[in-house]
């Protein structure tokens, strides 16, 4: 992939890692990474601080501007600066009306579902609780079962604590840990025969959306299982994330 596409931020909003394994048309991706650049500043952008924010050439962008232009996504401002255009927000409103969470939560839990065979859910915050919003099993005998639409604490359990330590700040031993490590542990607190995992969603750049948490008997529970849920459970929490537009900063 050509060099230039690549930049700090990446050329189409997603990590190094995620966008190196991109590739599409490379024409395209430049003029994905010049709208980009425009999350960067209300006010809109000059040449010079678009090949700042992009790292291309001033003459590479001039030329993506001109089709973007035509295209209606970007407007140029008598004093030379440059806007996110009207046929911008005609996307967004097409994406507001076709969006469907479910679309994107439930296959993500399911092939989490696949690598741990144990209990998936969503969990996201409603006042001072926490509501189980999607829930899947395994095909297995012994499993734990949490009824969607179930509104529970957010003082106990593993997606409890995320919620408080990462959409709160909760400050605390256990929610420093939790923000520093990008998971949380549990055992026996809302049931006493059960312990859970749970790891941050976020939407919309780095707004919490819930979290993940993976529920099993806590007889199956050990640090051998803990270190296999946890990087799976990352690996979700970080998918999702990005399906939904967030930015997460804990990796598997």
């Amino acid at each position: 992939m050509n060099s230039n596409i690549m930049t700090k931020k990446s050329s189409l909003g997603l990590s190094p890692e995620i966008a190196e394994k991109k590739e599409g048309v490379a024409a395209v991706n430049r003029a994905l990474q010049v709208l980009n650049a425009f999350e960067s500043s209300e006010d809109g952008l000059t040449l010079s601080m678009l090949a700042n924010e992009t790292g291309l050439y001033q003459s590479t962008i001039l030329r993506l501007l001109e089709s973007l232009m035509l295209a209606g996504f970007v407007k140029r401002l008598p004093d030379g600066r440059y806007v996110v255009g009207p046929r911008a927000l005609i996307l967004s409103e097409m994406y507001r009306r076709s969006f469907n969470m479910t679309d994107y939560v439930v296959p993500r839990l399911k092939q989490l579902v696949a690598a741990v065979d144990e209990c998936a859910s969503l969990y996201v915050r409603e006042g001072d609780q926490r509501i189980c919003l999607h829930h899947i099993q395994p095909r297995r005998s012994v499993r734990m079962h949490v009824v969607e639409g179930k509104h529970f604490g957010l003082n106990v359990g593993a997606a409890g604590h995320v919620i408080r330590a990462i959409g709160d700040g909760a400050e605390g031993e256990r929610y420093d840990t939790i923000r520093r490590l990008g998971y949380s542990v549990s055992q026996g607190e809302r049931d006493p025969e059960s312990a859970a995992v749970a790891c941050p969603v976020f939407m919309h750049g780095t707004s919490l959306m819930g979290a993940i948490s993976v529920v099993i008997p806590l007889y199956r529970f050990d640090e051998a299982t803990l270190e296999k849920l946890v990087p799976e459970i990352k690996r979700t929490a970080l998918e999702l994330s990005e399906d939904l537009g967030g930015i997460s900063p804990y990796r598997p």
